[in-house]
């Protein structure tokens, strides 16, 4: 190469480092959301991106359609939000637009509205032959409000509960049960749920439009609090019999399929009544036999989501391995396991296109993207780029796997993700990010709000655990926290950042704390046995006292499972007296920002507000955010900045 060639491409290269920036709130929030919808037996996909305005402070969500060559067409184009439900036909889905429900014809590009005006039809699906089409409408069965007792005081604002699950995540219950209808083509509609208070959900058809297959928790009330029981009910369409061809497990059933040629019937299911974090095995069905198999009972993890083979002769499923998501096969006929994909990411769904499976898939430097994967080899191909330009210009962080001992002589997987420009001979501020759930995985996931690749790029170490408790690590370790969320899952997190403070790049008088949920609770808890480690903590939608989080949470099954029961039983379960942060708020001497939402009902607001009181009241630096219209989640745009800002600038005058 001539020295005036060599010369220009050094200008060139080091012109295009000086363009690129590390990750601000504002360019968080600009990246497109990349989500799968729906695919058909051809291998089309339709996709969605979702777009925030943070001026206007709301969303767009359009339509694309891909193949899996990568060719896109964008299917739709204006400021509303669509999804797309499901296909009628090779060549014809549906989607819906706010209320309205609509079928879009891949060739001739024509567009219809399917529902009359103000009529409200939810999921509207297909059966093969067209005969038969199931919808999902709400149904009033319960006077709960005051202009429903009393409809002379229609100007009322009162809300009367005979019962638990009074309201669950972010919504009070009104009186409305979501029921499935069936409909044909001479317009007869019939509800198959008439009279039952539950919901109904996840629903298909079998190939030959013989059935209808459906998951609901037939409970009510106090029963729907306390009970993860929910079942698969097959729905006979010539009969209108209802079958419940679960009814021996009494935990989890979820997500039903059939297989390709409907001989089979598959779907999600945990053992155990009350825990939400069991695990899910696939289990299916035979018509033939009338007999049930669990195809992964032996296999030491969990499955997150399934898709059959196109001969029904292999089911392939998405599970965490190690911190990551990636792609499985099962053998049917041997129950033999296959891992087909491998590296450092996650894949968030699993969808059959043709001869290839195809996902979103992300890291902690990238929001999701659409990959196909080549069964056989496991070559992954990126198929859309909806984020590549928006990333040229971003820095990226080096995230390091590294393997620590536990103090009970166990590995714990750690993830430590650097500032993108990290110099090893400096020294950096860390933070111990601890994760909510509490079963919920470290995994490569690129999150909007707990995002690791912003906190780095502000000059942070982080430094996340897959402490006790987490999947994808095996059985045993994920159930180890049930019962001790104040034992060892503490020790594993001052086990990781004691062990990464050993590096001479962290600075050990500049170490910060932070999580949501029970990560908030982490916080809480850590705040009061740390011993002078932590500089500052920032704890969000935590749990501050066991006891009124037992008295005001809703779905009573989670506190019964992971904490042991009733503060009132006799004798009081051990978590109570010992794991219950508001016990050690006399050693609590530390700075501490605590956030929280309004509408989070499965962490109730008041949570945060005691744990900010009692700050205040014993004179520690301490802040309280709180979002009066957000749930356990921060989801309007503006609120997300805001956060993010608050969030730093607690950390650069506390850390």
């Amino acid at each position: 190469m001539k020295k005036s060639s060599l010369l220009v491409t050094i200008l060139i290269g080091v012109f295009t480092m000086a363009q690129k920036q590390n990750l601000t709130p504002e360019s968080l929030w600009s990246l497109g959301r990349v989500s799968i919808d729906a695919v058909n037996n051809r291998g089309d996909i339709i996709y969605g991106v979702q777009y925030y305005d943070l001026k206007e402070n709301k969303s767009s969500r359009d339509l694309y359609h891909l193949d899996v060559n990568g060719k896109v067409n964008q299917l739709t184009q204006n400021k509303e939000k669509k999804k797309a439900v499901s296909f009628q036909s090779n060549d014809i889905f549906i989607y819906s637009m706010g209320e309205d429900i609509f079928s879009y014809d891949l060739k001739s590009k024509n567009i219809e509205k399917l529902n009359k005006e103000n009529e409200i039809l939810s999921g509207l699906l297909y059966s093969n032959d067209t005969k038969y089409f199931a919808i999902s409408k709400p149904v009033k069965l319960e006077k709960v409000e005051g202009t429903d007792l009393y409809p002379e005081l229609e100007k009322s604002e009162v809300k009367v509960y005979d019962h638990l699950m009074y309201r669950h995540w972010d919504s009070w219950k009104d009186g409305n049960f979501q029921h499935l209808f069936i409909g044909t083509s001479d317009g007869e509609v019939l509800d198959i749920n008439k009279g039952e208070k539950y919901n109904s959900e996840a629903y298909s058809f079998s190939l030959d439009s013989k059935y209808l297959v459906y998951q609901s928790k037939k409970l009510f009330g106090t029963q729907d609090a306390i009970s993860t029981n929910t079942n698969i009910y097959l729905y006979d369409l010539s009969s209108q019999e209802t079958q419940n061809i679960t009814a021996e497990n009494k935990g989890y059933d979820t997500n039903p399929k059939f297989s390709p040629k409907g001989e089979m019937l598959a779907w999600l299911s945990m053992k155990t009544d009350g825990y939400e974090s069991d695990k899910n095995d696939i289990k299916i069905y035979d018509f033939k036999t009338l007999k049930t198999i669990n195809l992964t009972s032996e296999w030491d993890n969990t499955v997150i989501d399934y898709v059959w083979s196109k001969e029904g002769n292999k089911i392939y499923f998405l599970a965490g391995i190690n911190a990551t998501q990636q792609f499985f096969e099962l053998d049917i006929k041997t129950k033999k396991i296959r891992q087909i994909t491998k590296g450092q990411h996650d894949y968030v769904g699993i969808h059959l296109a043709g001869d290839f499976l195809v996902g979103e898939r992300q890291d902690m430097n990238h929001a999701s993207e659409i990959y196909k994967v080549d069964i056989k080899k496991g070559e992954q191909t990126k198929l859309t780029s909806v984020n590549d330009a928006s990333y040229k210009k971003i820095n990226m962080c080096k995230v390091e796997e590294r393997w620590i001992d536990t103090t009970d002589g166990k590995k714990m997987l750690v993830w430590v993700i650097f500032p993108p420009d990290f110099d090893k001979d400096k020294k950096y501020p860390t933070l111990l990010y601890c994760q909510g759930g509490p079963q919920s995985t470290v995994s490569q996931f690129y999150s909007f709000r707990w995002n690791f690749q912003i906190m780095a790029s502000q000059g942070y170490i982080v430094v996340a655990p897959n402490r006790r408790g987490l999947p994808s690590f095996g059985i045993k370790w994920n159930e180890e926290i049930s019962g001790d969320w104040g034992g060892q899952p503490m020790k594993d997190y001052l086990s990781a950042i004691d062990e990464v403070s050993k590096e001479s790049y962290v600075d050990k008088n500049r170490l910060g704390a932070v999580g949501a949920s029970y990560g908030g609770y982490s916080v809480y808890y850590l705040a009061g046995i740390h011993q002078k480690r932590f500089k500052t903590f920032i704890s969000h939608c935590g749990v501050f006292d066991l006891e009124s989080m037992y008295g005001s949470t809703e779905e009573i099954f989670f506190p019964n499972h992971d904490i042991g029961g009733a503060y009132w039983k006799n004798p009081q379960p051990k978590a109570y007296k010992d794991f219950n942060p508001i016990k050690l708020i006399s050693n609590w001497d530390t700075p501490i920002l605590i956030i929280h939402g309004g509408k989070d009902y499965r962490v109730p607001y008041t949570q945060g507000l005691e744990a900010f009181q009692a700050a205040q009241l014993k004179g520690i630096k301490s802040r309280l955010l709180f979002f009066p219209e957000e749930s356990h989640w921060v989801q309007q745009p503006q609120n997300g900045i805001i956060w993010q800002k608050e969030f730093f600038k607690w950390l650069k005058e506390t850390l």
